[in-house]
């Protein structure tokens, strides 16, 4: 499934709706090769996806991940949750060349996926692709950039 892509820590984290593709993918993730960070949840009980897209977000951005994966029943909620961190770049993906323009582009260390919308073949794609995609840089270096460090809210008086 997975391209040759270099070893990876790849933290993964979901709610509820998202347990099944969670654990579908950190299955695929480590038959090729890559460490896996299964940051919960452990079953199908119910739980809030800001929990875990927070611990998702601390892990890549503390080094214990080199890149993330967010799960949720649309991978809106979970991508935000993500985004609150500065240092990260949470993408919502739902096919193979979102993933690609999200690297690409954006140098995307996070991307989140709705399990209720995409199914496990498509996710599949779309981790491959996010983690065969390097960052093209050049013109998109200065945007990316500021995307850690937005400038501060001007004094409306």
């Amino acid at each position: 499934m997975l391209h040759s892509t270099p070893h990876r820590r790849i933290a993964i984290a979901s709610d509820h709706a998202g347990f099944d593709m969670k654990a579908a993918l950190a299955i695929t993730l480590r038959d090729a090769g890559h460490d896996v960070v299964d940051l919960g949840p452990h079953d199908t009980a119910r739980v809030d996806y800001p929990d875990y897209g927070y611990e998702l977000a601390t892990a890549v951005a503390d080094d214990r991940a080199d890149v993330g994966i967010a799960i949720c029943g649309s991978g809106i909620g979970i991508s935000i949750a993500v985004n609150r961190n500065p240092a990260m770049r949470c993408a919502l993906v739902s096919d193979a060349l979102s993933a690609r323009l999200a690297r690409q582009h954006n140098d995307a260390n996070v991307i989140a996926l709705g399990a209720r919308l995409i199914g496990i073949d498509m996710a599949r794609d779309c981790v491959d692709m996010f983690l065969a995609t390097p960052f093209e840089g050049g013109r998109h270096g200065d945007r990316v950039a500021k995307l850690s460090t937005p400038p501060h809210a001007k004094d409306p008086a």
